[in-house]
């Protein structure tokens, strides 16, 4: 028998699987309580990726010899692949009480804690394993990993790098080093960590993937796009990874493959499949169904693990009601500009007003004056989701309104956690969250007509006018500017859409190009972004047959100075499904007519909400023909333009759009209305204002 085994043995170390397993069957028809032949059998089943079958042979040997220690941690091992983390963890607790200088078991233990949600616990551990065994750097890794999740990159940096210093071709603590140097918005330094991982492991889809991401954010697109393709390459399933391929294609405007691309997303999205992020599917697909399921796809996926803090016990009812205001946006940004008002303006003898911001590192003037609103303004960029859900609770938040959804840099997770007994999707995410979670969203009757309300997981609260607040004392610069300036013809007329240009489409383009032909002497103004993407859209433009100096394209300018050379453009085109949002409203801010096409779901349907309520619907159109027979029409009859333009002034200064402090009122009523049926314990339900 013992040379049999040491033949098994052999055999399993050479990676000849079957033959081992058959040796040791053998051997087991015979002596049916051998611990080594049942323990090794574990072990190959486990290899075959066969984890039931690993635990039951385990589990017959421990049965012989339970005080033996790597048998116990195998048992683990396996049952942690079968995601039953509480029996893993007894495994690994028992290998340790037999053995308290085994490191792999603390590691091990460390793992499955994590993933019950006991992080401080799996650090312990992690350190534990360190101590017994210095160079082992799989617990170096995984010390770094928990300190990313917990928001402290830098230390996570240091554990990092200690496993590189121990192994130089740790592929894995290159990647993950990348991740935090990412998260610290040092985007260089982290394509080059990636780098150094995928030079160890070439197939490095993750890889690939991320270090796009990083390419992505210092606008180098084009190689973005290279690596999205090389990670598809290699793992065509890897969550998020042609979603993000399309939407920087959509960046650049390259729509060579624009509906083969929509036709896959919406393929897969129907199957359940975590194929993009839900931002990307509300960026291109003017549909409230497809945008629900995939927001309920994300969620599922990203928060499954989340462990909730528990319910929030009954309160007695405030004085004052505890406003909550999450973001990472409190600075020179779209949605500062738009929020800066209300902030000033909201009842301080009624609400309490608190921040939480998760980025202290871009601080602005813009910082400085919506600080000075908030009775507390509290930074959290280096906490967990959890950390600032319970703090929220400690602070007894009424109401918690989240700013962010899904776009770049979204806590989303704390509201997964449950930070307030009431919580708000509003203004930052034109789109359902998909969840639970969320007991409202802000909106108004044009925005989600009653017929759409089941592709909304929250209820609604309608505002009435628009959901979209203006901060109506926002400057606009009084330097002059001439059309020269800006390399615009003097006598022509100027189309512009100051859109970002991930929301351009072939179709709007080829409306775009029509207008061109047909308004003799006239130009298309829009933003400098990116050369590549100006370069296509030229190359678009002669596709068509206009010539590309017709196409202009703007540099930035600090915003007051933006909305004044909004002056110098004649009407702005809007781009469909997802409309102009910020970019209308300062549009009108700066008396330029905008038409819009409208469409079913929540991105598209903005302009519309927004020139309602300044009492221009005329300006709104329903379907491609009306959209470009209306812009036309304006840009043909002077007189026709002139009156909307006598009629936008007026309205300015008249009509609800601007008018902050009767936004500020309503809003308050709604936090009002929604605290009442709190404390009531009345049913969630929708509201109109």
């Amino acid at each position: 028998m013992h040379s049999k085994f040491e033949s098994a043995i052999s055999l399993f170390q050479s990676g000849q699987l079957t033959k081992a397993n058959k040796i040791c069957s053998e051997i087991l028809k015979d002596e049916p309580n051998n611990f080594e032949i049942l323990h090794l059998l574990g072990i190959i089943s486990f290899q075959e990726k066969k984890y039931d079958l690993s635990v039951e042979y385990i589990k017959k040997a421990l049965k012989i010899n339970p005080e033996q220690g790597e048998a116990n941690n195998n048992l683990g091992i396996a049952l942690k692949e079968l995601k039953k983390f509480e029996k893993a963890s007894e495994s690994f607790n028992k290998a340790i009480k037999i053995d308290s200088n085994f490191a792999e078991a603390y590691n091990n233990l460390g793992i499955v804690l994590k993933e019950l949600n006991q992080i401080d616990s799996a650090i312990d551990n992690w350190k534990k394993s360190i101590k017994i065994k210095p160079d082992y750097v799989h617990a170096y890794n995984n010390l770094g990993n928990a300190l990313l999740e917990q928001k402290n990159p830098k230390s996570a940096i240091d554990y990092y790098d200690k496993a590189i210093l121990i192994d130089n071709k740790f592929y894995e603590a290159y990647f993950n080093r990348g991740n935090a140097l990412q998260e610290l918005g040092l985007f260089e330094d982290a394509i080059k960590s990636y780098e150094k991982a995928i030079n160890i492991k070439s197939d490095y889809a993750e890889a690939y993937y991320y270090k796009g991401n990083s390419l992505r954010e210092i606008k180098l697109i084009e190689k973005a796009i290279e690596n999205y393709e090389k990670a598809f390459k290699i793992n065509p399933n890897l969550n998020n990874l042609f979603g993000s391929l399309v939407f920087a294609k959509h960046c650049l405007c390259d729509w060579k493959f624009y509906e083969k691309d929509l036709e896959i997303l919406e393929k897969e999205i129907l199957k359940n499949k975590n194929i993009s992020k839900p931002f990307t599917i509300l960026s291109i697909f003017d549909s409230s169904p497809l945008q629900r399921i995939s927001a309920e796809i994300n969620v599922k996926d990203k928060f499954q693990n989340t462990k909730s803090l528990g319910p929030i016990l009954k309160r007695e009812p405030s004085k004052k009601i505890r406003l909550g205001y999450y973001s990472s946006d409190f600075r020179n940004h779209a949605m500062s500009y738009l929020l800066a008002g209300l902030f000033e303006l909201h009842d301080k003898s009624k609400f309490e007003l608190i921040a939480f911001s998760f980025d202290s590192e871009k601080k602005d003037e813009m910082t400085e004056r919506i600080a000075s609103t908030f009775d507390k303004f509290i930074e959290t960029n280096s906490k967990t989701d959890k950390e600032i859900a319970k703090l929220s609770r400690d602070l007894k938040i009424d109401i918690a309104i989240d700013l962010m959804g899904f776009t770049k840099s979204n806590r989303f997770g704390i509201f997964v956690e449950r930070c307030a007994p009431i919580q708000i999707n509003y203004l930052g995410y034109p789109g359902t969250s998909g969840s639970n979670c969320i007991d409202y969203i802000i909106a108004d009757k044009i925005l989600i007509p009653k017929e759409n309300q089941i592709y909304y997981s929250e209820k609604i609260i309608y505002l009435p006018d628009t959901y979209q607040v203006r901060d109506s004392s926002q400057k606009i610069s009084n330097k002059i500017f001439k059309r020269e300036d800006f390399g615009l013809p003097k006598n022509s007329f100027v189309f512009c859409c100051f859109n970002k240009h991930y929301k351009f489409t072939p179709s709007v383009f080829e409306i775009w190009m029509r207008l061109l032909k047909k308004v003799n002497n006239s130009v298309l103004w829009m933003l400098d972004d990116n050369n590549k993407t100006s370069e296509n859209l030229k190359n678009e433009a002669i596709k068509k047959g206009i010539d590309s100096n017709r196409l202009i394209f703007a540099k930035r300018l600090p915003v007051d100075e933006h909305l004044s050379r909004h002056k110098l453009a004649d009407l702005f085109i809007d781009t469909f499904p997802y409309c102009a949002h910020t970019t209308c409203s300062d549009a009108l801010w700066s008396c330029l007519p905008i038409v819009t096409r409208m469409g079913q779901s929540f991105e598209s349907r903005v302009a519309g909400s927004i020139l309602s309520a300044i009492d221009l619907s005329e300006l709104i159109s329903h379907t491609e023909k009306e959209y470009e027979d209306l812009a036309l029409k304006l840009a043909t009859n002077s007189e026709k333009l002139s009156e909307i333009r006598n009629k936008l002034k007026i309205n300015r200064n008249t009509k609800p759009l601007f008018n902050t402090s009767l936004y500020t009122k309503n809003i308050e009523s709604a936090y009002k209305t929604i605290y009442e049926k709190y404390l009531n314990k009345l049913p969630i339900e929708n509201i109109e204002i």
